[in-house]
Formats: structure tokens, C-alpha cells, sequence
């Protein structure tokens, strides 16, 4: 995750809601408006029928509370409002206790069709409808517990799981390549570059592949991981994820197949 951010977190009143601007308002309701295309046309069964299950606002910024009393109807999970950035410590731990950490703040209209770190489209468009599913709930839980357990130094491995599935993840329907991971269901451009340009390298799901791939946020991801049965990742969530991750430290990690970042001169 990026280090900095020019963006504030949002204040919730005591209620938990946000006074969100005309403005910001209308940027959700652009972005809405430009993906609801794509991901009706590229998102996998699971994603669409969670969206569907929130029927949340295409006009206004959702609310945390009211986003957070369907998950809790369907999975037992809720939003909260967060800081633009938290570490992975917060982060597992937050979905250890089935929550899910919501960048408070949209978006500016320069950074439209970008952003490098999440917003709160991202957040609740990209990252609930899965939340809504028990399985993606699940294995979301999964990684949160095993962060608990981990060491500092073993976060960098573990949020590659996470990374490869629940953001970036995709999988096959009917034959046809569809995307799972809310980092695409939320890009303008990454998702028709994961399932439709031929660019990327696909690989098939593999935890201990995963655990050894180095990623960039910064740019289209040049590999993805395709699950072709859903269950292989719900499976996962029942694994000795600590265990995987010192066998992966041991292989050591994948060559990178992106380039280096260029150092800014000083």
C-alpha cells in the first residue's frame, strides 16, 4: 500500500454517517454510471449477485451503517471508517473481527480514472458484494486470523493471498475468463486489461505460488491467478496459512515481471 496520501479521512457523526459534498457525491455517481457496464459484462456471478444483494445508492456516496446492516443480515459482517491508510497490523485485525475497513474519503475528479491508494468506491463498490457471500466472507476472516498469528515480517507474504484473490483474483465461467478481485471490479482500465487484452500472464491458483509473487500497486498487474473452482479458494481458509507462508519463504520469491521502480533523483 502506498506510504502517503494528499487525502483526509472523513469524520462520521455519532450515528456513523458522513456529510459527503454535492461534489463528491457526483464523482460516485459518475463512477458508478462508467463501471456499471464493464462489470455487468466482465465481474463473475458472485460479485454480481452481491452488488445486487446491497443495492446500494448509484447517485450518492453509500453510508457505512446502512452498508454494514446488510452484511450483517447476510454474513455477521460490517464497515467501519477508516484513516486513508493503515497498516497490515490493523487491517488483519479488523478482519479477524469480520470487519471491514472503508477509506472514508472519494476520490477527486483529477484522479478520476486512478487512484493509487483506496477510496471509499473502491472500498464499498469493489470490495462488499463479496462480503455478502458466507464462502468470500469466510476466507477473508481466514486471512485476518492468520495475520493475528503472524509476525511483522511475514505480512508482506501473507497480504499476497489476499492480493491475488479478493483484489485481483480471477476465475472462468462457462469457459469465459471473469474477474472476482474488487481491484478490478473499481478500475476503469485494469479490468478490460485482466480478461479481455491477452496481455497479462495467467496462472492457475496455487497458494504457495501466490505467497512467492511480488506485486506493484502502482500499475496494471502483469500476472493474475485464475480460480478455476471456487472451492479450491474457500479451501484455502481451512489451511495452515503460517505453515505455507515459512514453506514459501524457504522457495524464496518469484523473479518480478514488472519493472523496477525508477528512483527519483535527489
Amino acid at each position: 500500500m502506498p506510504k502517503s496520501t494528499k487525502y483526509s479521512a472523513k469524520t462520521p457523526d455519532a450515528s456513523g454517517y458522513i456529510a459527503y459534498s454535492a461534489a463528491e457525491d457526483a464523482v460516485w455517481r459518475d463512477l458508478y454510471a462508467a463501471q456499471q457496464g464493464p462489470v455487468q459484462a466482465h465481474m463473475a456471478k458472485p460479485y454480481l449477485k452481491g452488488l445486487a444483494t446491497l443495492n446500494m445508492p448509484k447517485d450518492k456516496v453509500p453510508q457505512c451503517p446502512d452498508i454494514s446492516a446488510v452484511l450483517m443480515r447476510e454474513t455477521g459482517w460490517k464497515v467501519d471508517p477508516v484513516p486513508a491508510l493503515i497498516g497490515f497490523k490493523t487491517f488483519f485485525g479488523m478482519l479477524a473481527d469480520r470487519t471491514f475497513p472503508a477509506a472514508s474519503f472519494i476520490r477527486s475528479r483529477e484522479d478520476f480514472d486512478y487512484i493509487e491508494e483506496p477510496d471509499i468506491f473502491h472500498e464499498i463498490f469493489g470490495h462488499t458484494p463479496l462480503l455478502t457471500d458466507s464462502r468470500f466472507a469466510g476466507f477473508s476472516h481466514a486471512i485476518g486470523l492468520a495475520g493475528l498469528k503472524a509476525q511483522k515480517q511475514d505480512y508482506s507474504w501473507l497480504i499476497r493471498l489476499y492480493w491475488f484473490t479478493i483484489e485481483f483474483g480471477l476465475t472462468r465461467e462457462a469457459g469465459k475468463l471473469k474477474a472476482l478481485g474488487s481491484g478490478l471490479a473499481s478500475s476503469k482500465t485494469e479490468l478490460p486489461h485482466a480478461v479481455l487484452s491477452g496481455a497479462p500472464v495467467l496462472r492457475p491458483f496455487d497458494v504457495i505460488d501466490i505467497l512467492r509473487t511480488p506485486y506493484r500497486i502502482d500499475i496494471h498487474q502483469p500476472v493474475y491467478f485464475v480460480i478455476e473452482n471456487l472451492d479450491d479458494l474457500f479451501a484455502a481458509a481451512d489451511r495452515d496459512l503460517m505453515a505455507d507462508i515459512k514453506h514459501a519463504q524457504a522457495k524464496g520469491l518469484f523473479d518480478p515481471l514488472y519493472p523496477p521502480i525508477e528512483k527519483k533523483a535527489s
